[in-house]
This record gives structure tokens, sequence and C-alpha cells, in this order.
């Protein structure tokens, strides 16, 4: 069989809940999503599960908060909830604190490395269309003025690490969920 299977054929076979068992990937001809299988095995032992808990905070439901040092997101709800994620942060040198706001959001995003990026690897492409193999993901959520994102992430084993250059990554179906719910105007707040 294909290691890429078409989303209707999974739902059809009863594997469409694979988690971060599966990374998007797009048909060349019809240019919609396809399905690539990754072992299960090794994205159960990297899997952080999204979950509503229990969050006492005085932020304002709507509100996104970052605790890096737990490597976790929250997306803060009514009623004393929030919607928890595995988030991968900023290694050490590159990690950050402060408020921020949700200035704009990309499906499919592009990227083009910065300047400071390029300077450290120099091998790096220096643009990326949107797609499965772009180190953005599925969706971004630009933070104000900064080149920090929130986004989505094709390699799942950096959920949980302190490894990017500053911005927050996600499993690809984490940040979509997310970017769902938060809005352009959405506060961001980044604790270390």
């Amino acid at each position: 069989m294909s290691r890429f299977l078409r989303p209707a054929l999974l739902a059809g076979l009863g594997l469409f809940a694979l988690g971060s068992a599966a990374r998007a990937e797009i048909d060349p001809l019809t240019r919609q999503p396809l399905i690539q299988y990754v072992d299960p095995a090794k994205a159960q032992a990297t899997a952080i599960p999204r979950e509503i808990v229990d969050y006492t905070t005085q932020h304002k439901p709507g509100t996104i908060v970052i605790d890096s040092a737990a490597r976790r997101l929250y997306f803060v709800m009514p009623d004393g909830k929030a919607m928890r994620y595995g988030v991968g942060v900023g290694r050490p040198g590159f990690d950050w604190a402060g408020t921020q706001i949700v200035s704009r959001k990309q499906e499919w995003p592009t990227w083009t490395p910065p300047a400071q990026m390029l300077k450290r690897r120099p091998d790096l492409p220096r643009f990326m269309p949107g797609g499965p193999d772009n180190p953005m993901g599925a969706r971004a959520l630009y933070l104000g003025s900064t080149l920090y994102r929130i986004h989505g992430s094709n390699e799942p084993e950096t959920i949980g690490q302190a490894v990017s250059s500053g911005c927050i990554r996600m499993l690809n179906e984490d940040v979509i969920d997310l970017y769902d719910r938060a809005k352009v105007g959405t506060r961001v707040v980044v604790a270390r």
C-alpha cells in the first residue's frame, strides 16, 4: 500500500484518529492534503496530549498563556478551564518572555529564514513555499511585529523540547485546533 493515504480512505479504514502518527502532505495533482504514515511508536513516545484541564488564572478567556519551563501552551476558557497543548520552545539563549498579540494568522505559511538565522545556518534555503515539508507546519499565528510565531511543525519529536530559535512549535493537529480558537488580536503571554 502507498505510504500516502487520502483522508477519505483513512476514514473508511477506521484510521481517522491517528493523531500525531499522521502528517499532512499535499497531492501534487489535486493540491489536496494526503496523510503520510509515521511510526506510531515514535509518535506515541513523543506525543503530549491536547486536553481540557482545570486552570486557575487572572487572564481572561481567549488569552494564550505559554509556560516555557513546562513546555505547555494554555488557551484560557471560561469557568476555570483551559485547553492545554504540548509545545516546543526556544533553546537556551533563544528563549524569551513577554506579552504580544496575534497580529496575523496564516494557513500553510511560507518561510523566509531571518538574516540572523541565515548567518548561523547558511545552508538553509532562502525561501520555502507553504506545505508539509515547510518547518512552519500547517498554521502560523504571528506575534506582534516580532519574528516569533506560534506554528506547526513537521518534527513531532521536538514537541516538549527547547530546540527552536524562539518560536513556539506545536503538532500540526494542535496548531490547527488553536488557529480555529484564537483570533487576530488575541493576547499571548509567554512566561519562562
